[in-house]
């Protein structure tokens, strides 16, 4: 009842919203607020987006009890059942949230990024969304409350729209691995050079790339040198573009 509560008013505001807004896109930043603690943090936020499953990853994430918040599309689900049980095994690491229903950008205007279609449309960024939210919670998981569309990019208006179902919006502060596309070197150099409060995006869905080596070497420096992670729903942060606040 309470996602389709949501379903409803975000009918609603769909009528309310220009399909023709801004052609300017935001990809939004998001950082951690301070904390009183002397331990650095940082949030590690890994996206599936469909495919299968990064083994080196997800070991490297339960052996060293790396906690970390992982977007996971329908498509991801339904092929990765053996990965999502051992992350719903450790509640304690793992926090699953929504990437999408089909990994479709949540732009409400036509248009190619990164060669990915976007929505297009009020409706179809509506139906990603919601798509993606049950996709996750008719497998037994809690409600997602976090929404990070595909390629992280928005419209203002779909912004609004995401927020009005009642999801904030993941943006990051360190791209980690450049969409899985960089090297094992500088996938582990821009991960390990994470300052305090930083938001790393990264992807645990691609198992041939050289990237996931580098992720994790980047991982167990940031460890070495005394630093905390942290799951996005366990700490204030503050996000840009009205996608948190």
């Amino acid at each position: 009842m309470r996602m389709l509560g949501r379903f409803l008013i975000g009918v609603g505001f769909a009528a309310l919203v220009s399909s023709s807004a801004s052609a300017a896109l935001l990809e939004p930043r998001l950082h951690l607020r301070p904390s009183t603690e002397s331990t650095p943090r940082v949030a590690l936020t890994l996206d599936a987006c469909g495919g299968k499953t990064d083994a080196r990853i997800l070991s490297a994430l339960v052996d060293n009890k790396i906690p970390a918040t992982i977007f996971v599309t329908g498509k991801w689900l339904k092929r990765n059942g053996e990965a999502l049980a051992i992350m719903r095994a450790h509640p304690e690491l793992f926090e699953l949230e929504n990437h999408g229903a089909e990994h479709v950008p949540a732009v409400d205007t036509p248009r190619s990024i990164y060669g990915l279609k976007s929505a297009g449309s009020t409706e179809a960024v509506q139906a990603e969304v919601v798509a993606g939210a049950l996709a996750l919670t008719e497998r037994g998981g809690p409600a997602p409350k976090w929404f990070r569309g595909a390629a992280a990019q928005y419209s203002k208006s779909s912004i609004a729209l995401i927020r009005s179902l009642g999801f904030r919006i993941a943006g990051y502060s360190i791209n980690g691995d450049g969409g899985s596309l960089l090297g094992a070197r500088e996938t582990e150099r821009r991960v390990s050079s994470a300052k305090d409060g930083d938001v790393i995006i990264a992807h645990i869905n691609q198992p041939t790339h050289a990237a996931g080596g580098g992720l994790v070497k980047g991982l167990l420096a940031l460890k070495a040198k005394g630093y905390a992670f942290v799951r996005l729903d366990d700490v204030e942060d503050d996000g840009t573009d009205d996608t948190t606040n």
